[in-house]
């Protein structure tokens, strides 16, 4: 019977949803009849796998650390096949400006951006007006701020004492229209999802809390659109190197026909609201089959 190790929690400001991803992959996986651990994981990761001496990793930690490459390489220095992708995948993915850079490359549409301080932000606008502010390296819409059209200064709450998200921010335009989600599966490309939200934003709130959303899928949306979605999360995960599975985000403003690219998520989400699972379950792949599909695409250098 394989060992399974399911690595979850972590100390990131994820940590909550990474409890519930986590618990919820470790329930589908002794189901399917693995030998499962759970590792609520602390900064002694290395020692607390080394005793357990699984035979795979699935890893079920989100935001920084979890997601940025830096766990992905104790795992490669343990020598343990683990899921989703691998470092360089992971580190370039959690860097909004240079996944931007790479997007861009291989001819996807991005939002226009500056990389500014967070003196430099509250100072002065970075951008005209409307455009949205965010932290560098994280997840979950966290220290995401808004400046609307006609704002009458810049985003100063950076400078407040409550800020945790870092001093290195990216200033983006804001692209007006729909929000479209679409998850990549090995070199499968699963479904369109669109968002919506009584919220300012599909920010943490309208992610993770009962009734903070609603989704849609597949999206109501002409084929060429969905067809278009589709092909650039497989040219983001493939762009990136990405690994097992990855989720795109996107905005489609149809008054433009723009479909623009926002970031690409190597550890997307696996809570009972997460937006894989459903897409997966559209296709008729239960949450269980996913799990183990994820467990047995497991592997090293990655």
């Amino acid at each position: 019977m394989k060992r399974v190790a399911v690595v979850y929690g972590g100390w990131s400001s994820e940590r909550p949803v990474s409890l519930v991803s986590g618990q919820a992959m470790a329930e589908a996986a002794r189901a399917a009849g693995y030998d499962v651990v759970d590792v609520d994981a602390t900064r002694d990761l290395a020692n607390q796998l080394t005793e357990i001496k699984p035979d795979v990793i699935l890893n079920g930690l989100h935001g920084p650390w979890g997601e940025d490459g830096c766990v992905q390489g104790v795992f490669e220095v343990l020598g343990i096949p683990y899921s989703h992708s691998g470092v360089l995948a992971s580190s370039l993915a959690m860097d909004k400006i240079k996944s931007k850079t790479v997007f861009a490359a291989h001819g996807l549409d991005v939002a226009k951006d500056v990389a500014v301080t967070r003196a430099e932000v509250a100072a002065a606008h970075p951008l005209k007006p409307p455009y949205v502010v965010k932290p560098v390296n994280e997840g979950s819409s966290f220290g995401v701020l808004f400046v609307r059209e006609g704002a009458n200064g810049p985003a100063r709450e950076v400078m407040g004492q409550s800020w945790q998200y870092g001093d290195n921010l990216m200033a983006e335009e804001y692209i007006a229209g729909r929000e479209l989600t679409v998850a990549v599966m090995g070199d499968r490309a699963l479904a369109v999802t669109e968002i919506t939200t009584l919220r300012e934003f599909y920010d943490f709130d309208a992610k993770y809390a009962d009734g903070g959303s609603r989704h849609v899928v597949p999206a109501d949306l002409p084929d060429g659109v969905t067809n278009a979605a589709m092909k650039a999360a497989l040219i983001a995960h493939q762009a990136l190197g990405c690994r097992g599975v990855s989720r795109s985000d996107f905005r489609f403003d149809e008054a433009k026909d723009r479909l623009v690219i926002l970031e690409t998520n190597t550890q997307p989400g696996m809570t009972p609201t997460s937006l894989v699972p459903e897409q997966a379950a559209h296709l008729g792949m239960s949450f269980e089959e996913l799990v183990v599909w994820m467990i047995e695409d497991a592997s090293c250098q990655r």
